[in-house]
């Protein structure tokens, strides 16, 4: 059954021009041509889109596009969590003026709070919005892991709908699914994942890859709700040389270089990101070709 947000969730990329400023413009192209292939909805400024390295007024104006693109084919959230549980709490109120759908909180990097924190943390900004909140779990990028019983604490709160789950703990997913409310939703954070958590349980995909290939992941996972996960395994199967060429370094610098490489250019990344290398690019470029996409 899919979630509140759809199945197909992609965290979309933020387009610059080739000076660094952002191009408004490229990005409401994007953001509806996505929901034209697959997509149910948008998170925007997420780690895809560099959230890290865009100003506040940068985060709203995109919110307030992608919001107007959306209305009537699509819902959007917004990647408002920082470090800092004040400026998370003034991104969230920005969003909500936005008109935004919900919000994606990610755990705190760099400061590694412990649980408790984390639990004051994500309970503030929950606080913050009537909207649905989304946390989102990748410790491989912020250090710090929300650990099962944080989750089970948090998934009390009553807009504390879902986690986007990128801890690529199979096993961790099951408990969770075993053990969490019904309504709390887990959604896959990993795109290589999908098969594997989607047969366990979760109710989406929150997916990078979709920018390439949406139509083909979303198919997937109907799939295995109709009982197909031969043929979803399949699709998968033909997938996972996209899903590592678009994570070979750090996202989403591939992911730029094989827009890029499809004719839907978003721009070079901002620093301390750079572009794809010539090798990197060759690698890219193989396995849009090997999945029939060049």
């Amino acid at each position: 059954m899919a979630g509140r947000f759809g199945t197909l969730v992609t965290a979309m990329v933020t387009p610059f021009k080739e000076d660094g400023s952002l191009d408004l413009d490229r990005a409401t192209e994007i953001a509806a041509w996505l929901l034209e292939h697959g997509t149910d909805t948008l998170v925007v400024t997420g780690s895809t889109g560099e959230a890290a390295t865009l100003a506040d007024d940068e985060k709203v104006a995109l919110w307030r596009a992608c919001v107007d693109v959306a209305s009537g084919t699509g819902k959007v959230i917004a990647g408002t969590g920082t470090y800092d549980t004040v400026h998370s709490v003034h991104l969230t109120h920005q969003a909500d003026e936005a008109g935004v759908d919900g919000m994606l909180v990610v755990t705190p990097y760099y400061n590694k709070p412990p649980q408790r924190g984390l639990i004051e943390h994500f309970t503030t900004v929950a606080g913050a919005t009537s909207k649905p909140v989304m946390v989102y779990n990748i410790p491989g990028r912020t250090g710090t892991r929300i650990e099962h019983d944080t989750l089970l604490r948090l998934a009390d709160v009553d807009n504390i709908v879902a986690v986007k789950d990128s801890t690529g703990d199979l096993d961790g997913v099951s408990h969770l699914l075993a053990e969490a409310p019904p309504d709390f939703e887990l959604y896959c954070g990993d795109d290589w994942a999908t098969f594997a958590m989607m047969c366990a349980g979760a109710r989406g995909l929150v997916s990078v890859a979709a920018h390439v290939v949406g139509e083909r992941l979303k198919q997937l996972m109907e799939l295995i709700e109709g009982g197909d996960v031969a043929g979803a395994r399949k699709i998968h199967e033909d997938l996972l040389p996209v899903f590592d060429a678009l994570f070979i370094t750090s996202n989403p610098i591939p992911l730029k270089a094989a827009m890029e490489m499809l004719g839907q250019p978003v721009g070079p990344p901002r620093l301390p990101l750079v572009p794809a290398t010539d090798d990197e690019r060759s690698r890219i470029r193989k396995a849009l070709e090997d999945a029939g996409l060049l």
